[in-house]
């Protein structure tokens, strides 16, 4: 199994258009960039696409034009789903998979792209190419988000998508008891900030040190985050196993 980080900032992106903070300059001076978090899973042949953001053709050019076999959702905010209408007369359109809210909600604004459904269930494991894939709730209010815990026979990878620190008790005790081998954490903001429905750094250090994963990198992060963070994610940065 390979992932590749196809982007790593929030729903804004870096450099933030219009703005002339101190991240955005030195992102700009580099060259450097956070497009909207998304995740590309290679089985193989088979590639599963993990939210589908505004930057999807961009990114899917970057990655080589991989052929998406599946496309997977975490919630209904514009930055994780609506760039699936960039299928449209480049491929196949994908099936995606979702759970029951998510599905509804995206379905309403893609009625104009007809796809394959399948909706499943918070806490129940499915199979896509001999990996298996289990949603679990997470707490991104009001909207109903789910994160992702990904097993590859003896490999283990999560994906917190958009949430705060305190996730149910039931998807926490489902993350201490699996032996996270890598944990993409949602970690918006530095220390210092507050940010109402995400985690900013040290909540994010903190959450991935009681769910016990071995090693983790942030996502979902702001202009306010500077290059260079520790375990900050960056762009195409990718994983084997």
């Amino acid at each position: 199994m390979r992932i590749t980080l196809l982007g790593t900032g929030d729903a804004i992106g870096t450099p933030k258009v219009g703005c002339d903070c101190e991240n955005c300059r030195e992102m700009v001076a580099r060259g450097w960039s956070r497009l909207r978090t998304s995740l590309l899973i290679e089985i193989g042949s088979k590639h599963i696409l993990v939210e589908s953001s505004p930057d999807l053709r961009q990114q899917l050019l970057r990655a080589g034009s991989p052929h998406i076999d599946a496309v997977i959702w975490s919630h209904g905010h514009y930055d994780h789903f609506i760039g699936f209408g960039e299928f449209y007369r480049v491929q196949k359109v994908p099936p995606v998979y979702a759970p029951p809210p998510v599905m509804d909600y995206c379905s309403r604004y893609l009625h104009f792209l007809p796809f394959e459904k399948h909706p499943l269930p918070a806490y129940e494991p499915f199979d896509l190419f001999d990996v298996t894939f289990t949603f679990f709730p997470v707490n991104h209010p009001p909207v109903y988000t789910c994160g992702l815990l990904i097993e590859d026979g003896d490999v283990v990878v999560a994906y917190t998508a958009d949430t705060r620190e305190d996730i149910p008790a039931k998807s926490r005790d489902l993350l201490r008891e699996t032996d996270i081998d890598l944990l993409f954490v949602d970690a918006i903001a530095p220390e210092g900030y507050n940010i109402s429905k995400h985690m900013n750094y040290l909540e994010a250090v903190r959450f991935v040190s009681d769910v016990g994963a071995k090693d983790y990198r942030c996502v979902h992060m702001s202009h306010l985050v500077p290059p260079g963070m520790p375990h900050a994610g960056y762009d195409m940065e990718t994983f084997c196993w």
